[in-house]
């Protein structure tokens, strides 16, 4: 049983190396575990850092991409290096190596495909009262859209099997751990949470700019996802909208004009024939979109495949100081 830990790395000289001495050595049940970080166009010495440390494998991007291709990246590159658990984490040594056990054991036992780690949001002293409300409610939301009950969405600190890796498939540009999530509970994979603990804060986060920026990419993340993975749903909720909008004002146009005073009220016809119209339109655009989703269900399927053939099953030769241009 082989464990590869990724962390996706951007100028993370200064703080790489802490996070790498915090990972464990060894986890019962695991026979094998090597390192691999993500160079997403680092301009500092990441990979310097990194290789001194003995790092087993390092992927190179020339310039950045960003964190989510940065994920996906890694996800292959792990696969590819005949990985059965792969366990992401940061590279500011956010989270406790040493709970990186918690999470593969839900693996192990053959419980979960996916496992996340649960920080105790409300007793991190370096988030913001505001900061932890929009976690709580973003995690929330997350719970709704993907019909889990993960309660810590926006949480890097994960682990998935192998199998669960290659069906796995980031859109977005911005972040993988909300879409991975939305995908996760929509494609019934089997996740779960374990609670794990954090370390101080070594810099602030390079995620996200302001906590509207964070809040406004987040939401359209979640729903992208959503339209993606539940098209007919998100456009029927859309198309009722409008027409029951439509209806009423109809319906007191119609009402007016029985009573004589139909004349001054053309207006209303006219924006309540719009608005059913939108209905309409969004209803059937709610169908191609259910259509082509069944579609990519079916590309989903031959990717996964395809992967298998690929990456195929065990280990594969252990090559030190590996690096992949991308």
């Amino acid at each position: 049983m082989k464990l590869i830990i990724q962390i996706p790395c951007y100028n993370e000289a200064e703080t790489l190396e802490v996070a790498l001495n915090d990972l464990p050595k060894h986890i019962d049940g695991i026979d094998v575990i090597e390192y691999l970080i993500i160079n997403d166009g680092s301009k500092d010495n990441t990979v310097e850092v990194a290789k001194n440390w003995g790092v087993n494998y390092v992927v190179n991007f020339r310039n950045n991409k960003g964190l989510a291709r940065g994920f996906m990246a890694g996800l292959d590159a792990c696969l590819k290096n005949g990985a059965d658990i792969i366990v992401n984490t940061d590279a500011d040594n956010q989270y406790c190596g040493a709970d990186i056990e918690k999470l593969v054991q839900p693996i192990l036992r053959g419980e979960a495909g996916m496992v996340v780690g649960e920080r105790p949001i409300d007793e991190t002293a370096h988030f913001s009262p505001l900061k932890k409300k929009l976690q709580h409610l973003g995690s929330w939301v997350v719970r709704k859209a993907s019909k889990t009950d993960v309660p810590d969405a926006p949480s890097g600190f994960r682990a998935y099997s192998r199998h669960t890796a290659m069906r796995l498939n980031v859109i977005n540009e911005y972040t993988y751990t909300l879409e991975t999530i939305v995908q996760a509970g929509r494609q019934k994979m089997a996740i779960t949470s374990v609670p794990i603990r954090t370390n101080a804060e070594l810099r602030p986060s390079r995620l996200f700019s302001s906590m509207f920026g964070y809040v406004k990419k987040s939401m359209l993340t979640i729903g992208r996802a959503l339209m993606m993975y539940k098209p007919l749903c998100v456009f029927t909720w859309i198309a009722s909208f409008f027409g029951a909008c439509g209806l009423i004002i109809g319906i007191r146009f119609v009402i007016l004009w029985m009573m004589g005073n139909g004349d001054g009220h053309v207006q209303s016809l006219i924006l309540a024939s719009m608005l059913i119209i939108i209905a309409v339109l969004c209803g059937v655009i709610g169908l191609l979109a259910d259509v082509i989703s069944a579609n990519r269900k079916l590309l989903e399927d031959i990717q996964f495949e395809l992967r298998k053939m690929d990456y195929g099953p065990g280990h594969e030769e252990i090559k030190t100081n590996k690096e992949e241009d991308q």
